[in-house]
């Protein structure tokens, strides 16, 4: 175990160089920096301009690419990071915010949409065919046809504006952290903000988890192990919990973790909608601009949190299933 986790942190390193060196490429390809620059900052002098084509690397040519690429990596890692291109703000002080809020609300999210999906599953499971199934089956289906954005315009509709007719206030908010103008930090109305979007995220993860638990635990169920267990005179919860739901969650392992992996830059409809400043309304005001340096910081976390993640999605499976081996 020990040499597999050394190895895969070794991978780790030119994984990463390889991903963040393309994704360079196509930010510089699809957002062209200096234009950018040069919109967001109409009345900038040519020395201005080349002062930030040289504090960026932005040079030219294939040569000037990989050139451009390791100035930018050298300015990363030692904390040497560029300004934004509007107002010259430092980058990490949003980047960390939006992170923090991101994280805030995808794990949130996630907690509940797994442990419901997966209970639902469970439930669905140890009942195929019957009402209890179909009814699981039938609110999943519903609920991955129902895109996010959908989603999200019905509850604002509902809890918000419709909610404001009939009694005259609206019962959760549909847009931020805080009302705006709001200091210091307010749990309670921190979670009344979260409550629209931690839903929108959860319904299609409940939809999700639940149709993969079910189908998993079915298959662990009808094993040939399980009968034996059974004919052995174990009861029906020790065979549930000793045994199916063990094996039953290696599959699903996976999910979690990628999952998981994702949440810093996947909320990137549901933060639109409801303008929740995080890493995806970061990402698309970022692009919007074609602000570089907020980009690239960016784009390497989200690669990163997926890399170590896929990482860790393998030690969980070692550790759910002694059959496997790393090695």
């Amino acid at each position: 175990m020990k040499r597999y986790i050394a190895r895969r942190l070794l991978w780790l390193i030119p994984t990463l160089l390889l991903v963040t060196f393309l994704v360079y490429v196509a930010l510089r390809l699809g957002t062209n920096p200096v234009e950018s620059y040069k919109r967001a900052n109409a009345r900038a002098s040519k020395k201005k301009i080349q002062q930030y084509i040289e504090l960026n690397g932005l040079y030219d040519g294939a040569f000037g690419y990989v050139r451009g690429y390791f100035k930018w990596l050298g300015g990363f890692l030692t904390g040497d990071w560029a300004p934004s291109i509007k107002g010259r703000t430092p980058v990490w002080p949003n980047l960390k915010d939006a992170l923090a809020n991101s994280l805030r609300l995808g794990v949130t999210a996630s907690i509940v949409g797994i442990f419901v999906g997966n209970l639902f599953g469970v439930l669905a499971a140890l009942r195929p065919g019957r009402l209890r199934d179909t009814a699981v089956n039938t609110g999943a289906l519903i609920g991955l046809a129902i895109p996010p954005f959908v989603s999200a315009l019905l509850l604002q509709l509902l809890f918000s504006i419709y909610w404001q007719k009939w009694f005259g206030y609206s019962l959760f908010p549909t847009s931020g952290v805080y009302p705006p103008g709001h200091q210091g930090f307010d749990l309670a109305l921190m979670l009344k903000h979260m409550a629209l979007p931690v839903v929108v995220v959860a319904i299609q993860t409940i939809a999700s988890y639940s149709r993969y638990m079910r189908s998993s635990l079915l298959d662990v169920l009808n094993s040939d192990y399980l009968r034996t267990a059974r004919s052995k005179g174990i009861s029906e919860r020790q065979v549930l919990l000793k045994h199916s739901l063990r094996n039953a969650l290696i599959p699903v392992t996976t999910l979690i973790f990628l999952d998981i992996g994702a949440i810093v830059g996947g909320l990137i409809i549901t933060e639109g909608l409801f303008e929740y400043p995080g890493m995806g309304r970061f990402f698309l005001v970022a692009y919007g601009n074609g602000d570089f340096p907020q980009l690239m910081p960016f784009m390497v976390i989200i690669v990163g949190s997926v890399v170590v993640f896929n990482l860790l999605a393998d030690i969980v499976y070692a550790r759910l299933d002694p059959r496997i081996k790393l090695v």
